[in-house]
């Protein structure tokens, strides 16, 4: 294992993994969510035969003391630098085994803004749900609540419900595999969601799972935008839409096949909630795909409900992906919802 140490912006970012040295980006805080992460993005980093970086970021304290006695014997300063040392110690130990190329780096300063800075060099970044900071009863710390909104790459959020994918001790970091679990994608019919879909389909290729591509169609009273000519009892016009619905889907997934066409592509028109479908879907999935907004979002909002709302509610791995300007959807259909 070749080990190195060395000491936000939003907007669309160009997709590329050339110019990203830095692999699978994690953060790591010593907690057990984060040990849980580190896991994960050591399995994704082997996945994608890319370099492993392992982020521990510290603050220094403020140097004001009333008296001289105060004064600690230690250099409060040197004290946090070596504690970060330390905790990053602990990723070493965990990562003992690893077979691929790892880099610790201890930075002082905000752990959300630093992971947001990095990720515009990085594949992916990895976060636990939660760390050490904040209050216990939070399913979502500050840093997993803010990097996927800012951030210059896709985010993937581990939940605590990843442990009991953590089982194989004779080959604890060989990238999981599990082929009757899919790779799911909520859309929407805006750009942004096909943006999701194609780095869905990534997964679900590298995988090689199955790729399920979900529609949600809100229940008819809640919105008629999706319903458009239906009157609130029409329910023959309601199957129509449905149907409507779902040979749009059926473009998207062809679009899709015409990218990864070794790819198998399911697709569903669903009616409820996108959280709630979407939550439900994650039960059965290997990994849950969003992206940071989608139609309804207002456009200086950073992540929309849908994103937030699964993020707080899956019961598995998230994937969150920014506005990403990405070649492949210059064939994108040309239909819309």
């Amino acid at each position: 294992m070749s080990n190195s140490e060395t000491g936000t912006q939003s907007g669309m970012t160009s997709y590329g993994l050339d110019d990203r040295p830095l692999g699978v980006l994690v953060g790591f805080d010593g907690s057990e969510q984060a040990r849980l992460a580190l896991h994960y993005a050591a399995r994704a980093a082997q996945r994608r035969n890319a370099p492993l970086t392992v982020v521990h970021a510290f603050k220094l304290p403020s140097a004001i003391y009333t008296t001289l006695p105060a004064i600690p014997e230690v250099p409060e300063d040197s004290a946090t630098r070596k504690a970060a040392q330390e905790t990053l110690g602990q990723a070493r130990d965990y990562l003992e085994e690893y077979p691929g190329e790892v880099t610790y780096r201890a930075e002082h300063g905000d752990a959300a803004g630093i992971l947001v800075e990095l990720s515009s060099s990085a594949h992916l970044v990895v976060l636990g749900g939660r760390g050490r900071g904040g209050f216990l009863g939070r399913i979502l710390g500050s840093v997993s609540s803010a990097v996927p909104g800012h951030a210059h790459t896709p985010t993937v959020v581990v939940p605590k419900s990843y442990a009991e994918t953590v089982k194989d001790l004779d080959d604890p970091f060989a990238p999981m595999k599990d082929e009757g679990a899919p790779v799911v994608v909520g859309l929407d019919g805006s750009k942004q969601s096909r943006v999701a879909a194609l780095q869905a389909a990534e997964a679900a290729d590298a995988r090689r799972s199955r790729l399920h591509m979900i529609l949600t169609l809100p229940p008819l009273g809640d919105t008629l935008e999706w319903y458009p000519g239906v009157g609130p009892s029409d329910s023959t016009s309601v199957q129509r839409r449905v149907n409507e619905l779902k040979k749009h889907m059926e473009r998207e997934a062809e679009w899709i096949r015409g990218h990864f066409p070794h790819l198998e592509v399911t697709v569903g028109v669903e009616s409820g909630t996108p959280v709630g479908t979407l939550a439900l879907a994650s039960e059965k999935a290997q990994l849950t795909v969003v992206g940071t907004r989608g139609r309804g979002a207002v456009a200086s909002t950073l992540m929309g409900s849908t994103s937030r709302g699964v993020l707080l509610s899956a019961q598995g791995p998230v994937m969150v992906v920014p506005e990403m300007d990405d070649e492949r959807l210059s064939d994108q259909p040309t239909s819309a919802l």
